[in-house]
């Protein structure tokens, strides 16, 4: 195939993904807490015009550098304040993500590995719940993953020495410094660390040497250093805060979200189910000089043959580049107690390469190992479909009714299109290709992330603050106090465009809220709760259902209930005629946004 038809292809697999990635981004709200801290930010810079210092809720805020900040604003400007913009920036480096990982597949093994490895990654669970999701995670898997396809193609045989090498090398060097723009220096940490780890397993450190490494750290620094030194200089303390609390901290002291070692296991073989039960096939490199790996084949025992592809590969050179990417990353993000499961997500191409690649090789087998293969597949998916269909009978039960049917739509779906890929194994004895087995997988799984996107739709009460949001409103005139009581609801100042006032908080912003501009963020007692409330004529308190009867005693003149979503209720002083107001009075932002820091 010609550079300009494969250049095409690819072009066509990242618009698949964008359609596939974008298609009813907007409609389920912004999803408690991580969705509605990042929009919020991002609509900060927008509304005070400050771009060099993030603030959440007018408070500054340092835990990420500013890039997906950057992203956001520039969508909510061009598209408006909604879930839609917010979300974008991740739909389109998911994409990106997807295209990379397609050109990178057939650059190894050739265009069949690549385009599965992108329907793979693109057809993942926790990928696509990832890129319809407004974190930092999906751009930073994104630079991390080109710097690292760039850096395979650089250091390729010749190796360093060639002027396109060094040209590729320098641009891996500013997808380094993107990423770390998107979410600190642990991109930089981990591709460096995985790139060393190949190098030196091929037995290629010395022709490591001939890179140029001066032009790639002076490409680094001059795309990171002017944010953080303008972040430096305008807020004293900021990098000691970013490099030692907010990343050597967070890695080793942190307790929030706290899992064992394990907890990537179930992470990657759940979020990239079914695919990845056709990796270890990937590694059957050395099969046809492997007399017992042949003698499995013969036997069709699938999961002795698996194991057998393992132990008796010839691991080449990109098959261990791989291997190295998904290890590096998957143990370095265990270590520490906290994790979260997207951190995973820059290894995701790793695995889908390697699953595109083994399902490349399901058409060497004998049509009996085929069967047999799929067969097992089946068999789990069926057994996941009963147990899921149990589950959510005590889901519909306690939570949603249509959140149990979603779970019992996306199970069946998986056991379905196995029986059927199984079916087609069976029937095509002759000249078989994996394409309408992938094309089945794909299909299934087309459904399966349909139904997630419903059950994310459906849990909005449980997990997002928009309806209450719209419930408030109306009474939320220019001099009115919006306040959450114990908690922050961080979509709030993003639906209904004002400071929301933390009372008794202790969260994360907490650290910020020493700076004078925090002040009117904060009131820290209960008695300072009740003085407000008695001395202005309007405030909306939203609070735990669990505390109401607290605050009912504690505010006088007794609050009225104005709203409910969830556990959440919206307790307003004030007259009940200001609620034909509307949402038209609301302040002007810009005039109201606190002071830059070098005024």
């Amino acid at each position: 195939m010609s550079r300009q038809r494969r250049a095409a292809l690819i072009g066509a697999i990242f618009a698949v993904a964008v359609t596939i990635f974008l298609a009813g981004l907007g409609r389920p709200p912004l999803f408690e807490p991580d969705e509605g801290r990042y929009a919020e930010v991002a609509r900060e810079m927008l509304a005070g015009g400050d771009f060099v210092t993030p603030r959440n809720d007018f408070v500054r805020y340092f835990e990420k550098p500013p890039l997906v900040y950057w992203t956001t604003a520039a969508a909510i400007r061009v598209f408006g304040r909604d879930e839609f913009a917010a979300r974008l920036q991740a739909a389109i480096f998911s994409a990106g993500q997807v295209a990379v990982t397609a050109d990178l597949g057939a650059a190894m093994f050739g265009l069949p590995a690549g385009v599965l490895g992108a329907a793979a990654l693109m057809l993942s669970p926790l990928f696509f719940a990832f890129a319809r999701f407004a974190t930092p995670d999906p751009a930073l898997a994104f630079f991390m993953t080109a710097a690292l396809a760039i850096f395979w193609r650089a250091a390729h045989p010749p190796g360093f020495a060639t002027r396109r090498s060094r040209n590729l090398m320098l641009g891996a060097a500013a997808m380094l410094a993107l990423g770390t723009l998107a979410k600190g220096p642990v991109a930089l940490a981990l591709v460096g660390a995985i790139a060393l780890a190949w190098l030196v397993q091929q037995g290629r450190v010395r022709d490591a040497i001939r890179a140029p490494w001066i032009g790639c750290i002076a490409v680094y620094l001059a795309l990171v250093v002017p944010w953080f030194a303008l972040a430096a200089y305008r807020n004293p303390g900021f990098l000691s805060f970013f490099i030692i609390h907010e990343h050597l901290h967070r890695y080793l002291d942190n307790n929030e979200h706290q899992w064992g070692p394990w907890f990537f296991i179930p992470i990657v073989i759940g979020g990239a189910w079914p695919w990845v039960f056709f990796v270890p096939f990937a590694f059957d490199a050395g099969r046809q000089e492997s007399l017992s790996a042949t003698e499995a084949a013969e036997d069709g025992n699938p999961l002795e043959f698996s194991k057998l592809c393992l132990k008796s590969a010839k691991i080449g050179p990109a098959i261990a580049y791989l291997s190295i990417w998904f290890s590096v990353i998957f143990v370095f993000f265990s270590i520490p107690a906290s994790k979260l499961g997207e951190y995973i997500l820059p290894a995701f191409p790793s695995v889908a390469i390697l699953s595109g690649l083994g399902l490349t090789r399901l058409p060497r087998f004998g049509h009996k190992l085929r069967t047999e293969i799929l067969f097992v597949l089946a068999t789990i998916n069926i057994v996941l479909t009963v147990a899921v269909t149990v589950a959510a009978f005590e889901i519909r039960r306690s939570l949603v009714v249509a959140i149990g049917n979603d779970a019992i739509v996306a199970a069946g779906a998986l056991a379905v299109v196995s029986l059927a890929a199984l079916a087609i194994a069976w029937l095509r004895r002759e000249a078989v290709t994996v394409w309408p087995i992938a094309g089945a997988l794909a299909i299934g799984m087309m459904v399966v992330l349909g139904a997630m996107a419903k059950a994310r739709e459906d849990a909005e009460p449980f997990t997002s603050c928009r309806k209450l949001a719209h419930d408030v409103s109306p009474y939320l005139d220019a001099g009115c106090v919006l306040a959450s009581y114990r908690h922050q609801i961080q979509a709030l100042p993003f639906y209904l465009e004002k400071r929301e006032v933390l009372i008794g908080y202790r969260g994360e912003l907490a650290p910020f809220g020493d700076s004078a501009d925090a002040a009117p963020t904060f009131i820290p007692t209960d008695r300072r709760l009740a003085g407000e409330w008695s001395s202005r004529p309007c405030v909306v308190v939203i609070a735990d259902q669990r505390d109401v009867t607290h605050l009912e005693a504690l505010l006088k003149p007794a609050p009225t209930i104005i709203g409910r979503e969830g556990k959440k209720v919206a307790l307003y002083k004030g007259s009940m005629a200001s609620s034909g107001r509307g949402s038209s009075a609301r302040p002007n932002l810009i005039e109201h946004f606190p002071g830059r820091p070098d005024e």
